[in-house]
């Protein structure tokens, strides 16, 4: 998901909740939800397309594919309040601020809301509001006008988060202990977590069926208050991942990696790198630079620049779990469809699929044979994919390309998380590069 606010929030905050543990990380795990009956798989999708064990310590969490509950996002549990206070959240590089939904609600709140479904601030011994002239309280967008800019000292400190398809939370901005759960298999206490507490959430992205099961976001963008970088200082400046296979039943679990698990990660499996570029007008995202593409070893002809950040701050390409499809820009999807088609044999569905440009009907061919898809990325290194992360079944016997055109109005390219599926993904922060191979994806 794309946050949408002034750049100039994006200023250093000052840990001063948390201090600095050398050789420590936390290891999250990424949950889901499974209702009955389940969506399709083109629901499921289509409603996304609008927006380790050592000797060091660590915070881990599990993460599962949200598919089985009607979602294209992967979640993270985080305990939050005093008492803990179980959370659902989306887990989104795409953005920076870490929100939940909250309710005012005292006494009796089983009757307006089913257990867990939202926040009880009111619940929590160590929740507080941050008030308007805290340092925190600069580094997240305002409602217009600000209210900080007419009331007193003491007044909360209110914030409005969009997102750019419109969607929005907004809220007090607030700080609470989070319990979590460190490698070595104890609890560990994380005394003023700062995060949106939302009392008016709207939008496709946060209220639609992409967001079902979620009770709010994990920011793990480069932003001073995503959850990543609050936590960096304690636990080491990097995160790691791995999205397991939403098609599996039931979704297996895998874990979000915070801080530095250099014993079990980059040392020990085989691990390709690429440059982390910074864009000074979007300084949330995880810009990578794609210098070519090649279907099965064909390189095809696309101008570089097509993937360039133009001087307006549009164009480049990120890499975000919050998004489900890949967009890439159309003179590129044009090239990739062209070349796909010529290579796979196989005929068309009877009727359109809705938001997919290219399927095709495998009915009768129990392996169809797909071209492999590769991106050559800056510094050397091949994202390899299989073809099950970009061709996914949309209904049965029928299979689309999910790869979307970015449009003008879209102005950046996006791996998403199918995209991203069985891959290790480390985002080195401190070294501004991003890790990944296909060995790795069982380190729980």
């Amino acid at each position: 998901m794309s946050p949408s606010f002034p750049s100039s929030l994006f200023i250093t905050l000052c840990l001063w909740f948390l201090s600095a543990s050398a050789n420590a990380y936390l290891r999250l795990p990424l949950l889901h939800k499974t209702p009955l009956p389940l969506p399709s798989p083109t629901q499921t999708l289509l409603s996304d397309i609008h927006r380790l064990k050592s000797r060091h310590r660590f915070v881990n969490s599990p993460v599962v594919s949200g598919a089985p509950s009607g979602s294209g996002q992967y979640f993270v549990q985080l305990r939050l309040g005093s008492p803990p206070q179980p959370l659902l959240l989306v887990a989104d590089t795409g953005s920076d601020l870490l929100w939940v939904t909250c309710s005012a609600c005292r006494h009796n709140c089983s009757s307006f809301h089913s257990p867990g479904s939202t926040f009880l601030p009111r619940h929590s011994s160590s929740f507080s509001p941050h008030h308007c002239f805290d340092p925190a309280c600069s580094l997240v967008p305002h409602p217009n006008p600000n209210p900080c800019n007419r009331t007193r000292l003491h007044s909360p400190c209110r914030y409005r988060y969009s997102y750019s398809d419109g969607s929005m939370s907004s809220g007090f901005f607030s700080k609470d202990t989070a319990t979590l759960n460190t490698s070595s298999d104890r609890e560990d206490k994380l005394e003023k977590l700062s995060f949106g507490c939302g009392f008016q959430i709207s939008g496709p992205s946060v209220s639609g069926p992409s967001f079902n099961g979620a009770h709010g976001v994990m920011g793990l963008g480069r932003g001073a208050i995503s959850f990543a970088s609050q936590l960096g200082r304690r636990f080491g400046n990097k995160f790691s991942y791995c999205l397991m296979d939403y098609t599996l039943s039931p979704p297996p679990t895998s874990y979000l990696i915070i801080g530095d698990e250099q014993n079990t990660i980059s040392s020990n499996r085989k691990m390709s790198f690429t440059p982390l570029l910074i864009n000074p007008l979007s300084p949330t995202f995880y810009y990578i630079e794609i210098k070519s593409v090649k279907i099965n070893s064909a390189k095809l002809r696309i101008d570089p620049s097509v993937w360039s950040v133009d001087e307006l701050g549009n164009g480049g390409t990120i890499v975000d779990s919050g998004t489900t499809l890949t967009f890439v820009p159309e003179a590129a999807y044009v090239k990739i469809v062209t070349a796909i088609k010529r290579r796979v044999k196989l005929p068309s569905p009877g009727k359109l699929t809705p938001g997919f440009g290219l399927c095709f009907n495998v009915t009768r061919v129990a392996k169809p044979k797909l071209p492999r898809l590769s991106l050559e990325l800056s510094g050397g290194s091949m994202l390899k994919p299989p073809p099950r992360n970009y061709f996914i079944d949309t209904e049965e016997g029928v299979k689309c390309l999910a790869l979307q055109p970015a449009g003008k109005e879209m102005g950046i390219s996006v791996i998403g998380n199918l995209m991203q599926q069985g891959f290790l993904f480390e985002f080195d922060r401190d070294r501004s590069r991003l890790g990944f191979s296909r060995r790795g994806c069982a380190f729980a």
